[in-house]
């Protein structure tokens, strides 16, 4: 009788009662791929990674494979061809750069509806890192640099909560379509994006040397910009999501994460501790922080053990993910959402659409309230807003107005200044094409191929970790 009745408890029950701990009901430790590239920013990605991100993490019981970029678009490879079922994010320890790569690989694949689904995350090591800027911004933290920003944004990494993303396709002059999380601009800002690059050494200091140099010798573009506006700019309500301990994006209540920091390698000793059931586990040594494989990691993926004694002089100080000083990268064939408000490039834009053709100093399209981490550039915007925030500024703008607006721009107050030569404008899509022979386009900070360029914004179609529950909502 006694043993019927017992064979008629759930097993987890069971589990409580006798004592005993099967590992099926134990909560599986978040999954993460890290991708860092070593020589990014000032070129100290591995050894904030080591002081910083790996202890932090671990005693937030995330497991994790670090994989080190070896070359460009190597991020964008790796993650074509994962299986993203073994995965519950993917996070770069880099610049904005990087997340482009990977942003862009997971829409190369041919499940890119699912793939880009994937949540994403960026721990900021590079020079500009504008996303990080607008997380650390939207999950309610002042203003931030350096490591108090990598700080801030190791801590909303850990606690996990997810929000939906716009991204922003491009399409070039030579048919090349990818897809955008930052920005695209011309002129002033480009300019400076690139032409700072032999001072990457300085960090984000590169940018306002660059910004000095180009003051004092600036330059206007001949430009036809054309756009439909967004009359009335109507904010979605964004709804958070949680990743859950089985990988699925479901409502998940977390306990506070302490600012603690525990034995690297932690969250993989934890997983050999309940895979053999031990009573106890104790070991004295540390395993290396270059790679922590996660339980069921791709055999594939091997993890690249990089060390600065083996990056060449003449590389470390640039960014080896894109020479942005070099040739543009060639892109594979991009799948996505069609892009019904675009028509061809080589035909005009509709009539309901709004054309200018000026002199300008910069154009600058964003959907991101950080053009870098001090730069507060839009500060109206949201994740998924809907929305493309154009900028230009016309000609005419003399050098001490231009210094002013990037002044002010550090807080978010050069709107107020009601400058007539700077130009705001919400939009949905847009096309611009340079008159002027020679110029330089960037997207998200990297360099693509000059000439006739249009975007459209793609609602909500990425997931952000953003570790905020909901993010700040302000009017025009």
């Amino acid at each position: 009788m006694g043993s019927a009745v017992w064979s008629d408890v759930p097993s987890s029950l069971q589990c409580r009662v006798t004592g005993e701990i099967s590992l099926t009901l134990q909560p599986k430790p978040r999954r993460l791929m890290l991708l860092l590239n070593p020589c990014g920013g000032r070129g100290n990605a591995l050894q904030q990674c080591h002081t910083h991100i790996l202890p932090i993490i671990t005693e937030a019981d995330i497991s994790y494979n670090l994989i080190q970029t070896e070359r460009q678009n190597h991020a964008r490879e790796l993650v074509q061809s994962i299986n993203l079922e073994e995965w519950d994010g993917i996070v770069v320890i880099s610049g904005d750069g990087l997340l482009f790569e990977v942003v862009n690989g997971l829409m190369e694949r041919p499940d890119w509806e699912d793939a880009i689904k994937m949540p994403v995350g960026i721990l900021p090591c590079g020079s500009g890192n504008a996303l990080a800027g607008a997380i650390n911004y939207h999950a309610g933290f002042d203003q931030a640099m350096g490591s108090e920003l990598l700080l801030n944004c190791i801590l909303l990494l850990c606690r996990g909560t997810v929000m939906p993303m716009d991204l922003v396709s491009v399409t070039t002059c030579s048919g090349a379509r990818f897809f955008s999380f930052l920005s695209v601009a011309w002129g002033f800002i480009s300019d400076v994006d690139i032409e700072s690059e032999k001072y990457r050494h300085m960090g984000s200091a590169r940018f306002t040397v660059g910004t000095m140099v180009r003051v004092a010798s600036l330059r206007t573009y001949r430009g036809r910009l054309s756009y439909l506006p967004v009359l009335d700019a109507h904010r979605p309500i964004c709804r958070s999501i949680t990743l859950s301990p089985n990988g699925n994006l479901s409502p998940l209540k977390r306990s506070q994460l302490h600012r603690t920091i525990s034995d690297i390698g932690l969250c993989e000793e934890r997983n050999v501790m309940c895979k053999r059931s031990s009573a106890a586990f104790d070991t004295g040594e540390l395993p290396s922080f270059e790679t922590s494989p996660s339980p069921g990691s791709p055999t594939a993926l091997n993890t690249s053990r990089f060390t600065f004694d083996s990056v060449p002089d003449d590389q470390m100080q640039q960014d080896v993910l894109l020479p942005n000083d070099k040739e543009p990268p060639t892109h594979n064939h991009v799948n996505g959402p069609e892009d019904d408000l675009l028509p061809p490039l080589n035909q005009p834009v509709p009539k309901s659409w709004v054309t200018v053709e000026e002199d300008f100093v910069l154009v600058l399209g964003m959907y991101q309230t950080h053009l870098g981490a001090d730069l507060f550039t839009a500060p109206f915007s949201c994740l998924d807003d809907g929305l493309i925030h154009l900028f230009f500024v016309k000609a005419g703008i003399s050098r001490t107005a231009l210094v002013r607006l990037f002044l002010a721009m550090e807080k978010g107050t050069h709107i107020e200044l009601e400058c007539p030569y700077l130009v705001h404008v919400p939009v949905q899509a847009f096309r611009l094409e340079p008159l002027t022979r020679k110029g330089i386009l960037t997207v998200d900070g990297e360099r693509v191929e000059y000439g006739p360029v249009q975007a459209q914004i793609h609602h909500g179609l990425s997931n952000v970790i953003s570790g905020c529950d909901r993010i700040r909502m302000s009017s025009f």
